[in-house]
């Protein structure tokens, strides 16, 4: 594992101990699900210049269909 540090304000800290809150625990999920947003994000360009350019009436959810089952087969 690699170790990833941040600033946060003095009263942030004592808020987080206060609360007994895992700091390593949120910032690994909130990058997770950061991670996991910005690759739909870029499926879903991925898919609309497909789309762009092939333009015969395929529609979205057939393409997003047909890539998870590459995915899952992979």
């Amino acid at each position: 594992m690699t170790t990833v540090s941040a600033k946060i304000p003095d009263d942030m800290k004592e808020e987080l101990e206060k609360e007994d809150i895992n700091v390593s625990e949120v910032i690994r999920n909130a990058l997770e699900e950061e991670i996991t947003k910005r690759r739909r994000e870029k499926l879903r360009r991925d898919v609309n210049s497909l789309r762009e350019k092939v333009d015969d009436g395929v529609e979205t959810d057939e393409i997003v269909g047909a890539v998870r089952e590459t995915r899952q087969e992979n």
